[in-house]
């Protein structure tokens, strides 16, 4: 399918917000932390089914010189199932906690004041013992929540701008912010790190899929509004950000 790129965004818009989000030594961007309406760190869906998943990690996998020699965006996909394993270590790799002291959790990627926007969804196509479906990762289980049993590939496909992979992949992992999180401590300055963290749990993801073996390929074209509703979120205080296939490469 062919597609027609029109211009509706107001020139400068991305101009006006580099200019304005900057820090200067007149001015710091940031909010009035209110303590009693701190944001949660995690978001649960109570109601739904829940699986655990394994918090054991690969015995052999590439070290990481290797990794990062070998890390390529792969778009084409074997039949082949990911196992329940490796999902479980994947989703720990990207954005699961790896330590907790003192009343803190310390997760694998880096966040802005600690404060973690980022939320983690999957489209589950071929993963040994799970049901296509729709997941949220609840992180501070370590489990997957069902949202929606069924194929969503294909809808996912052309909500993606008919990106293939993501019928093709075994799973594709969805982030999304929810913003009020980071904006609590640094007002309008606060997007700027939501992006950034994507991509520090995105390369977090990569070079995991790539040490055990498998291939991944991020995903940034997409509409973002067709997606948000396909995840039951609302656009506005959560949006998506990024998505990222993963499978056995072809």
């Amino acid at each position: 399918m062919a597609f027609i790129q029109v211009n509706i965004i107001p020139e400068g818009i991305g101009d006006a917000f580099q200019k304005n989000t900057k820090h200067s030594r007149e001015r710091l961007i940031g909010g009035y932390m209110d303590w009693t309406n701190k944001p949660e760190f995690y978001k649960k869906y109570p109601s739904a089914k829940t699986m655990m998943l394994s918090r054991e990690t690969p015995t052999e996998a590439l070290s990481i010189v290797d990794t990062l020699k070998k890390r390529r965006s792969v778009r084409s996909f074997s039949p082949k199932p990911l196992s329940l394993d490796a999902l479980s270590f994947l989703l720990w790799a990207s954005s699961g906690v790896h330590r907790r002291e003192q009343g803190y959790e310390f997760r694998t990627a880096p966040s802005a004041g600690a404060l973690y926007p980022i939320e983690t969804y999957l489209l589950v196509n071929n993963v040994e013992n799970l049901q296509k479906a729709l997941y949220h990762y609840n992180i501070e289980a370590h489990a997957l929540e069902t949202l929606k049993v069924g194929d969503f590939a294909e809808k996912m496909a052309r909500e993606a701008l008919e990106q293939k992979m993501l019928i093709e992949a075994s799973v594709a992992l969805i982030w999304t912010a929810v913003f009020e999180r980071s904006k609590w401590k640094y007002a309008q300055r606060a997007y700027r790190y939501v992006y950034l963290e994507a991509g520090h749990i995105a390369q977090n993801l990569a070079l995991a899929a790539t040490s055990i073996g498998l291939g991944s390929c991020q995903i940034a074209a997409f509409f973002d509004d067709e997606i948000n509703q396909t995840l039951g979120v609302d656009g506005a205080e959560e949006s998506v950000l990024y998505l990222s296939v993963v499978g056995h490469p072809r």
